[in-house]
Formats: structure tokens, C-alpha cells, sequence
């Protein structure tokens, strides 16, 4: 498993960045005391999603508003169309861990 942070780093509403070696830049999520990760950028545009709007479940692109699920990745609204991708999240130990990257 690979460790991207402590549970306590990530506020509740407050998606945080890390930048795991062998990975994208990756956006953390606590939901109610549940963990996600997603990747961090857009894919409508060059924006960070850790720095957009999280309303509950969805996450806000602070470029044009689009939105994604933060638990599927799904794209909810336009511009955006082709979801982001989503990691299976483990919590040990207090961290916040995800698969290592497929070769």
C-alpha cells in the first residue's frame, strides 16, 4: 500500500493535494469521516480540483464549475463530460492508503 496522509490531515469538506511517486497529482477527500482519492486534475481543463468547491459528495472545478462525483468520478455537470479517475482507499493505521501503481 502506498501512505499519501494522516486521516487528521484532511478536513471534512477540505480536499488536500499530495503527489505520490508514480502517480498523477491526487486529491484527497473525508465525506463524513469516509476517505476518497481522485485524481487532481480536471479533465476539461488544466485546474486542480483540490482548490474547486466540495459540496458533500461532488466536487467543483474552480475553472467553469463542472462537477464530479468524488465517489465514482463521474461527471455531473458541463463542461465536463469524461469522468476522473477514482482509487480504492484503505485507512491503516490512521493514513490514508491506496494500491500501488500497475505496471
Amino acid at each position: 500500500m502506498i501512505t499519501l496522509c494522516e486521516t487528521r490531515d484532511v478536513e471534512d469538506g477540505t480536499p488536500i493535494s499530495v503527489h505520490p511517486e508514480g502517480f498523477p497529482p491526487l486529491a484527497i477527500y473525508n465525506i463524513k469521516g469516509e476517505y476518497f482519492v481522485t485524481d487532481n486534475l480536471c479533465t476539461h481543463g488544466m485546474a486542480n480540483l483540490s482548490e474547486g468547491y466540495q459540496d458533500e459528495d461532488e466536487i467543483e472545478c474552480p475553472f467553469h464549475g463542472g462537477a464530479f462525483s468524488i465517489k465514482t468520478g463521474e461527471a455531473l455537470s458541463p463542461p465536463c463530460h469524461t469522468p476522473i479517475k477514482t482509487y480504492d482507499v484503505s485507512i491503516v493505521d490512521g493514513k490514508v492508503c491506496i494500491p500501488p501503481p500497475s505496471s
